[in-house]
């Protein structure tokens, strides 16, 4: 830490610390948890008491998730395992610090950006893009059809380019395609007069004429029927609408913003998706990446749902660890950034401390296809189990299960670079654990 250009004071025990912080400030303190006289809790406690806003890092070899969470109800910044990396500690020390200086601020509801792209988060290479391409079609009339895969924000997207057009006073009105059955959807997007058909007991705006001036937004546009897509595409091109049972027709300026999950392209190939109307969408398509591509992004994400639930649950948790933020930054986030919105809002409702551990994170665990690997791998399992069975009878239960399980962490720490993070997923147990066992069974840093 002198080497970083910090001033550094070192002491040998707990007693020696509480002397001088009760004789002077520091901007942080740095202690082991297994020592004596007196320990590391206690001195975590005595020092929140002299010095409140003190940011406390404490270190053990021993974890124990108890401590953890013992720690963090007490106020201590984090909480490190040892053998650790220097550089985390490094960055630790800097988010501490920082945490110190930006007091006694709460952390921001909203994004930097809130008042052009309120509700989107992201500062990477890929997100830049979009904001750029959102400035730069706003102003426009175009229409916009925006592609990615579910969870990333695409609505975010449509209201952002609504927000920053000439057209921002007038209605965003929402269509959700999938939900409206083909047999509605005339009368739900045209609307209808009286009596154009049973139970229809008065005249009805459609959601295309309540846009009207404005933006219709038509989510999974990928799942209209070749009936409705042709109906839709003489509406764009006429720009003009009729209700069910109607004579006459009712001019219409909207913008269309649509969105999909789907490769549009790849229907149009299958033939399930009309050409022309693709081409009249998709005058401006837009992209939105999956949160695995912009990882970069998920500390600013992680920040900005804490803040929001920590306010809407009335709890004061002010930041995640740095083990459970290493568990989502190796995550691939299958449901992108509404499954990341998810695990921070069940941790937060969860958690008692004031910071995220990893045992309050619950990250989906999916089936690596284990149904479709056959029955060659039904004929091996059955021949270890016989193999096993004979182990255990002349060696007996315990070293045969400790060696199978030595046997199966060294191998998952191989196949995943030696993270200790990726080995748990592959293993399904937790980090802590997974760290326990490592040194319980003395593995060292397979090659």
């Amino acid at each position: 830490l002198e080497e970083e250009g910090f001033a550094v004071e070192c002491v040998g025990g707990g007693g020696a610390a509480l002397k001088r912080l009760e004789r002077d400030d520091f901007d942080l303190l740095i202690s082991d948890i297994r020592m004596p006289d007196p320990n590391g809790l206690v001195l975590l406690a005595r020092a929140k008491e002299l010095h409140p806003g003190l940011p406390v890092i404490l270190v053990t070899a021993f974890a124990s998730p108890d401590d953890a969470v013992l720690a963090m109800k007490n106020g201590a910044f984090d909480y490190i395992t040892k053998p650790f990396k220097v550089g985390e500690v490094k960055e630790i020390v800097r988010a501490a610090l920082n945490s110190r200086r930006d007091q006694p601020s709460p952390l921001p509801i909203e994004p930097e950006n809130g008042g052009e792209f309120a509700g989107i988060i992201g500062g990477s290479p890929e997100m830049l893009r979009i904001y750029d391409i959102i400035r730069r079609v706003a102003p426009t009339q175009a229409n916009v059809l925006i592609h990615g895969e579910s969870g990333t924000g695409k609505e975010l997207v449509a209201q952002a380019i609504h927000r920053l057009s000439p057209t921002a006073d007038h209605q965003f009105v929402p269509i959700i395609c999938s939900a409206i059955p083909e047999s509605l959807f005339e009368s739900e997007v045209f609307g209808h007069v009286k009596g154009a058909f049973t139970g229809a007991s008065a005249n009805r705006v459609g959601l295309f004429e309540q846009a009207n001036h404005g933006t219709a937004f038509l989510d999974e546009i990928g799942e209209l029927t070749p009936l409705i897509q042709t109906k839709l595409l003489r509406v764009l091109q006429e720009r003009e609408i009729k209700r069910v049972g109607a004579t006459d027709t009712i001019r219409i300026n909207i913008r269309v913003i649509s969105a999909t999950n789907r490769n549009l392209e790849d229907e149009l190939i299958a033939g399930r998706f009309r050409e022309d109307l693709f081409y009249r969408l998709a005058v401006v398509p837009i992209r939105v990446p999956p949160l695995r591509e912009r990882k970069g992004d998920v500390p600013l994400l992680v920040d900005y749902f804490l803040a929001k639930y920590s306010r809407l649950f009335n709890k004061d948790i002010r930041k995640i660890s740095s083990y459970a933020m290493e568990v989502l930054l190796n995550y691939d986030f299958p449901g992108n950034v509404r499954e990341l919105e998810n695990i921070i809002e069940r941790g937060v409702a969860m958690e008692n401390s004031q910071i995220i551990l990893p045992e309050s994170l619950t990250l989906a665990g999916h089936r690596r296809g284990r149904e479709t690997e056959g029955a060659a791998k039904d004929e091996a399992a059955g021949d270890l189990s016989n193999s096993l069975e004979e182990a255990v009878l002349s060696r007996g239960l315990e070293p045969v299960l400790a060696e199978l399980e030595r046997g199966l962490i060294i191998s998952a720490l191989q196949k995943s670079d030696n993270s200790k993070t990726k080995a748990a997923e592959l293993l399904q147990t937790t980090f802590r654990s997974l760290r326990y066992k490592i040194k319980k069974y003395r593995i060292d840093s397979p090659s």
